[in-house]
């Protein structure tokens, strides 16, 4: 990957097509994980996703013309909470991640991050653990899947 055809720019609600369709496809690797495709991600409809695009603090990724990756934020108080970062399956490993972490955290004066992934989701908690994300908690759900929750100081 040319990382200097990356681009990355704040996330609009006009996006959402575009995004949902890259957040499906990513998130497949997680249903298989879990046995599921009753997630979040998976289920999120066009509608309701433009209406979480109108007030965010995310980002997408574009290689050229290609939408591949995004990630959403909100502020909470002096929390920034991130949420379904999803990259391209075919662009997965290469950093693209990465940048969209720390372009989120950088769209945002808040003085913490948090964020959550499944217990089983290792390559995900690697990345978060890699950029200074910290366990902070372990919350066990209805079907015996815990999330773990996540934080680091940004100021």
């Amino acid at each position: 990957m040319n990382e200097d055809a990356l681009s990355i720019r704040p996330i609009e609600p006009r996006d959402a097509g575009e995004v949902l369709t890259l957040q499906r496809a990513a998130f497949v690797s997680e249903a298989l994980i879990y046995r599921s495709v009753d997630m979040p991600p998976l289920t999120q409809t066009r509608e309701e996703l433009e209406a979480e695009l109108v007030s965010n603090l995310g980002c997408v990724a574009f290689l050229g013309p290609r939408m591949v990756g995004a990630v959403r934020a909100q502020r909470d108080g002096n929390l920034l909470l991130i949420g379904r970062l999803a990259i391209a399956p075919d662009m997965q490993g290469r950093g693209i991640g990465s940048k969209l972490l720390a372009a989120v955290e950088e769209r945002s004066d808040a003085a913490e991050a948090e964020l959550f992934t499944g217990s089983l989701s290792e390559a995900n908690l690697r990345l978060y653990q890699r950029h200074g994300y910290v366990e902070t908690e372990r919350v066990t759900e209805d079907d015996g899947i815990e999330q773990v929750f996540l934080r680091k100081r940004l100021r």
